[in-house]
């Protein structure tokens, strides 16, 4: 009977120091982190590392830039000037006069203007928003995603809006065809 007491003691013990230890898991401070998708392992991000290009002695050793302190090398990949060239393209006219290629692009968005700050602002604004939507004790503790569930609300229905679209008349190519209108 003694025996048994004791494991019973010891068991109780066992539980009491597992729920303490998940009550100190919800206890965490920092940045709320809704999606936890990081890598547990300290290695690198393979989607951030890119090969070089081979290197290529030149006919001339007259052919080779000026060395700049922190600018693009050679076997530098391109990704958008070689997406040009293998297009056919002129991969020299993406950027002309130091212009970014992107030029045009944030001329059309900013034409009616643009509020400073805004990055920050919305960055603040998020922050805030996990912080109230962190998830569940429980979910915290086993670090189960609670992303799509926090921004629920803030998400588009496609079907509701390809329909939508349809219904106002407005042409949707890229979308797939209207079954229902063959019918």
């Amino acid at each position: 009977m003694k025996q048994g007491g004791k494991t019973l003691a010891t068991a109780q013990k066992a539980i009491w120091v597992g729920l303490i230890a998940l009550a100190l898991a919800g206890c965490e401070r920092g940045s709320p982190e809704l999606m936890n998708v990081r890598s547990n392992t300290g290695g690198p991000d393979e989607f951030t590392i890119l090969p070089s290009k081979p290197l290529e002695t030149p006919t001339t050793f007259a052919e080779l830039p000026e060395p700049t302190p922190g600018g693009s090398n050679r076997t530098d990949q391109r990704p958008l000037s070689d997406a040009v060239a293998a297009l056919g393209g002129n991969p020299g006219r993406l950027a002309t006069d130091g212009a970014s290629p992107d030029t045009a692009l944030l001329a059309q968005t900013d034409r009616f203007g643009r509020e400073t700050g805004i990055r920050s602002e919305l960055a603040q604004r998020d922050a805030e928003f996990r912080q109230r939507n962190r998830g569940l004790f429980l979910e915290r503790a086993f670090n189960l995603t609670v992303y799509y569930q926090a921004y629920r609300r803030q998400s588009l229905d496609r079907y509701a809006e390809l329909e939508r679209l349809r219904k106002l008349g407005i042409k949707t190519p890229s979308a797939p065809p209207d079954t229902a209108a063959d019918n």
